[in-house]
């Protein structure tokens, strides 16, 4: 495939992203004071539950089949063996998982049992829908993207026509899972143009179940730094209005990094395909635009949700959510973390194959942040699950940069950055300097928005960034080529 098909595949990820960080704002005021902070807290702890055993239940293999599918591009008959397999084993798995999920929720949850048992379509859909790695393996994104924005706007319309009161909780928890569901499902509907009806006497499930979970610890890895961090909150603070709290500053600090991620998704394949071409020059020259990419887009959004964060929470979230725009200064790094982690890890670690130097990374946040989590939330509740949060990532981001020292230059990497510092140094304290004059309302925070993005392109023009030139000029060309059609 061409760098026009990237662009393109790009596109139709960050187009559903894009409605991804709009959704929240049309849904999440009205969620957040409907089902006040303790329902917010319920739902978030409830999910971070039945999201570990789903977790389980999946095994990381999806992971595993995107880039064994990347890699048999141009075999259909390996592609029907790999996917029929991966099938067969994830129906196994989730089978195991969801018995024993609904043992001990029957157990150990005196309350809220149906909000737990609807959770349950959570480990459910591991097996009954989960094929959205064949597509991506494939490099097949708009298929994915058109199923999510349908479904996505159908569960905007299901929160605002159903979820009219505090006891709705479960009812709402439902509506989430079930049209995310659906998105998988809908798209077996189109497995039959990538593969067969396979030969099933010569399949054998666990034919790579040992490539599967060593595949598989870098993600429990990365779950115990993020959705055991809202389980420890539960139970350490006896309560769930800190886990409310944690959950709308990370979602709300975590939504703009999507806009990286959605390349990490694209491009995995891509690099997988290469590595198995053993096209090492490619892939070096999309990995160092990948990382300006990155640097390019986290560092102004860090420091404008840091700036805007006061303003924005104030109206956004209600009354009884003060306490979140404190945490949004804390999760805002976040951001810059996770998008350069998402490259070194996600797009670069697991297709070429280097799992295991992944889940030592991993690891180490890991192990760093449950240690802190023990200590600091007692201490400082959310405050304190945040802050261990944003060192176990930082973390990661060291020891990778580390393990690919010999395959990168680090310093060039780092040295990528300095014209987005400097723009977004500048963006930031002017911001800073007129935030406090404005009302807190849309008007404010938008007001703020845009004339901090105007700031900061405003720079990067004044700084000549060759990244930034060569892409706003892709661009406009682009759109003059459309209006010359019309």
């Amino acid at each position: 495939m061409s760098e026009k098909s990237i662009r393109k595949n790009y596109l139709y990820n960050l187009t559903y992203q894009i409605l991804t960080l709009i959704t929240p704002f049309l849904t999440t005021p009205y969620v957040s004071r409907v089902l006040s902070p303790y329902g917010v807290g319920l739902q978030s702890f409830a999910f971070a539950v039945s999201q570990n055993f789903a977790l389980f239940a999946g095994m990381g293999i999806g992971t595993h089949g995107q880039r064994e599918v990347s890699y048999a591009q141009d075999d259909r008959k390996e592609r029907t063996r790999i996917f029929w397999e991966l099938e067969e084993l994830s129906i196994i798995s989730t089978l195991v998982w969801l018995v024993i999920y609904i043992t001990l929720v029957m157990v150990y949850i005196k309350n809220h049992y149906t909000l737990f048992f609807v959770l349950t379509l959570n480990i459910v859909g591991v097996a009954t829908g989960n094929v959205v790695w064949l597509f991506y393996g494939m490099e097949d994104f708009k298929r994915i993207v058109v199923r999510q924005i349908i479904f996505k706007i159908l569960d905007v319309i299901f929160i605002f026509v159903f979820i009219k009161e505090e006891s709705d909780l479960a009812l709402y928890v439902f509506g989430s899972v079930f049209f995310s569901w659906l998105i998988s499902v809908t798209l077996w509907l189109d497995v039959r143009d990538y593969v067969d009806w396979p030969d099933w006497k010569n399949l054998n499930p666990f034919r790579d179940i040992k490539i599967i979970i060593l595949l598989f610890l870098p993600t429990i890895a990365v779950q115990i730094y993020t959705i055991l961090d809202k389980v420890m909150l539960g139970f350490i603070t006896e309560g769930t209005a800190e886990s409310g709290y944690y959950e709308l500053a990370l979602r709300i600090s975590k939504m703009p990094v999507m806009i990286v991620a959605t390349l990490s998704s694209v491009m995995m394949p891509r690099i997988g395909h290469l590595f198995k071409k053993n096209d090492v020059e490619a892939i070096h020259d999309y990995m160092y635009r990948s990382f300006r990419f990155a640097w390019f887009i986290s560092i102004p959004l860090c420091l404008g949700l840091i700036a805007v964060s006061d303003n924005f929470v104030a109206w956004f979230f209600g009354d009884y959510y003060g306490k979140v725009a404190g945490l949004l200064k804390i999760s805002s790094f976040i951001l810059i973390f996770i998008a350069l982690n998402n490259i070194t890890g996600g797009q670069y670690l697991i297709p070429t194959g280097r799992q295991n130097m992944l889940t030592f990374t991993l690891m180490i946040g890991a192990v760093s942040n449950f240690t802190m989590n023990l200590f600091l939330i007692r201490c400082y509740q959310s405050y304190g699950a945040l802050v261990a949060s944003v060192i176990a990532e930082a973390l990661v981001l060291l020891s990778q940069l580390y393990v690919l020292r010999k395959d990168f230059n680090v310093f060039k990497i780092l040295f990528s950055s300095i014209n987005y510092v400097i723009a977004g140094a500048i963006m930031f304290a002017a911001l800073s300097s007129f935030n406090k004059n404005l009302p807190a309302n849309p008007l404010g925070t938008f007001t703020i928005i845009f004339s901090g993005a105007a700031i900061y392109f405003g720079v990067l023009l004044i700084l000549r960034d060759e990244f930034f030139l060569t892409n706003a000029e892709r661009v406009f060309k682009g759109i003059l080529k459309k209006i010359n059609r019309r």
